[in-house]
C-alpha cells in the first residue's frame, strides 16, 4: 500500500478556501443581503456536487455496457455503483425539505434578482438526463429546443455532442438483446408462457363479467381495460403489432429486449439471471427516485411561487409537473409487472435447462 511522502492538511485537501468562499449573494449588489439567499445557494451547490458524483458512477456503468460482452464480475460492480446512485438520490430528495424551511416571502426577497438564471441551466443535470436516456426526441416540446436557446455556446455544444453518444438506456437495450431467450431443443418457454397467459386473462375476464358489484358502465370500462391488456400481451409475440405500439409510445424497449427482461424477471431466482435482475431493479429504482425528485421539486415550486412563471421563462410549477409525468426513462421496467405470471403458473424447467441456468458444484459437472 502506497503512503504519501508529504503531509496533507484537511483544509488544503478539500480546498475549503474555494468551497466555502463560493457563496456570493446577488442581493448584496442591490442593498441589504437577503438572509435566506445563503441557504438557496448552498442547497444548489450541494446538488451540483452530488450530480458530479452521480455522473462519475454513471459514466463508469456506461463504459462497462459499451462493449460487446459484459461479464458477471463486471455486473457486480455495476450493481454496486447503481445502488450508490440510488442512495445519493435519496439524499437529494431529502434535501428538498431543507429548502422548504424557507417561506415564499423569504424567497421573494431575492428571487427576482436571479432572472434569467434557471435550474434547467444545470448542465450536469442535463448531462445526467441525456446519459440515462432522456434525449431530445423523448422530451416535452419546451425542452426539445427552448432550453438549449438559454445556454452558452459551449454548454449547448457539450450537450448536443452527448446526444449523439449511446445512452445507458440504449446500451441496456443492446445488452438485453444479447441475453439468451429460453428456446432449447424441444422446450420453448414462450409457448408455455402464452398458454399460461391465456388462462390468466380468461380468468380475469370471467371475474369482471361475474362481478355483480359493478354497474354496467363500470363493467364495460373494466372490460375495455382488459381488452387493452390482452392486446398488449398479444403484441409481445407479434413483431408487427409490437412495432406499432412502440411507435405509439406504448413500449420503448424493442421486442427482443423486452422479452429478455421479462424472462429475467420471471426467473430472477436462477443464479445466471440474478445479477441481471439486480441491474433491472436498480435502474427501476433510479427512475423512481428521479420521478420523486421531480415531483417534490414541482410541489416546492408551487408552494413558493404558486402559478408565477419560472425565472428562466418556463411556466414554473406547470412545466415541472409536466416533466414529472413525461420524463420517464425506464418506464418499461415498471409496466413489465403487467406481464408477470404468478410463480405457480410458470412452466417447470426441464433438468437440462435448470442445469444450464444454475451453478452446480458436483464433480461430474458438464
Amino acid at each position: 500500500m502506497k503512503r504519501n511522502t508529504t503531509p496533507v492538511y484537511y483544509g488544503d485537501y478539500l480546498q475549503l478556501d474555494k468551497l466555502l468562499g463560493a457563496q456570493s449573494l446577488q442581493s448584496t449588489k442591490y442593498g441589504e443581503p437577503a438572509h435566506d439567499e445563503m441557504l438557496f445557494i448552498i442547497v444548489h451547490q450541494v446538488y451540483e456536487l452530488w450530480f458530479k458524483q452521480v455522473l462519475h458512477e454513471l459514466n463508469a456503468v456506461i463504459d462497462t455496457f459499451n462493449t460487446d460482452e459484459v461479464k458477471d464480475q463486471q455486473l457486480i460492480s455495476v450493481v454496486h455503483r447503481l445502488n450508490r446512485i440510488i442512495q445519493i438520490q435519496q439524499l437529494m430528495n431529502d434535501q428538498i425539505s431543507v429548502m422548504e424551511t424557507m417561506t415564499p416571502q423569504q424567497f421573494l426577497s431575492f428571487r427576482d434578482l436571479l432572472v434569467p438564471a434557471s435550474g434547467f441551466q444545470s448542465i450536469q443535470f442535463k448531462r445526467l438526463e441525456i446519459s440515462l436516456g432522456l434525449k431530445r426526441e423523448y422530451r416535452i416540446d419546451f425542452d426539445k429546443q427552448s432550453f438549449y436557446n438559454r445556454l452558452s455556446d459551449e454548454d449547448r455544444s457539450l450537450l448536443e455532442s452527448l446526444e449523439s453518444k449511446p445512452s445507458l438506456f440504449e446500451l441496456i437495450e443492446r445488452w438485453l438483446e444479447r441475453l439468451p431467450l429460453l428456446k432449447m431443443k424441444d422446450f420453448d418457454f414462450w409457448l408455455h408462457y402464452q398458454s399460461a397467459t391465456d388462462e390468466l386473462l380468461s380468468n380475469d375476464k370471467e371475474i369482471i363479467e361475474t362481478n355483480d358489484t359493478l354497474t354496467d358502465k363500470e363493467k364495460q370500462q373494466e372490460l375495455k381495460d382488459w381488452q387493452s391488456t390482452r392486446e398488449n400481451f398479444d403484441a409481445l409475440f407479434n413483431e408487427t403489432r409490437y412495432s406499432e405500439l412502440q411507435s405509439e409510445g406504448k413500449f420503448r424497449l424493442n421486442q427482443r429486449a423486452m422479452l429478455s427482461a421479462l424472462f429475467i424477471k420471471q426467473y430472477s431466482e436462477e443464479p445466471i439471471f440474478n445479477l441481471p435482475f439486480q441491474v433491472i431493479t436498480a435502474l427501476t429504482e433510479i427512475d423512481e427516485k428521479l420521478t420523486i425528485w421531480r415531483y417534490r421539486h414541482a410541489m416546492m415550486v408551487q408552494r413558493m411561487l404558486g402559478t408565477k412563471i419560472g425565472t428562466g421563462g418556463s411556466s414554473g410549477h406547470q412545466y415541472l409537473k409536466k416533466t414529472t409525468e413525461s420524463n420517464r426513462i425506464f418506464l418499461d421496467f415498471f409496466n413489465m409487472a403487467t406481464f408477470l405470471l404468478p410463480k405457480d403458473m410458470l412452466p417447470p424447467l426441464p433438468d437440462e435447462i435448470s442445469r444450464y441456468l444454475g451453478f452446480y458444484l458436483s464433480a461430474d459437472r458438464t
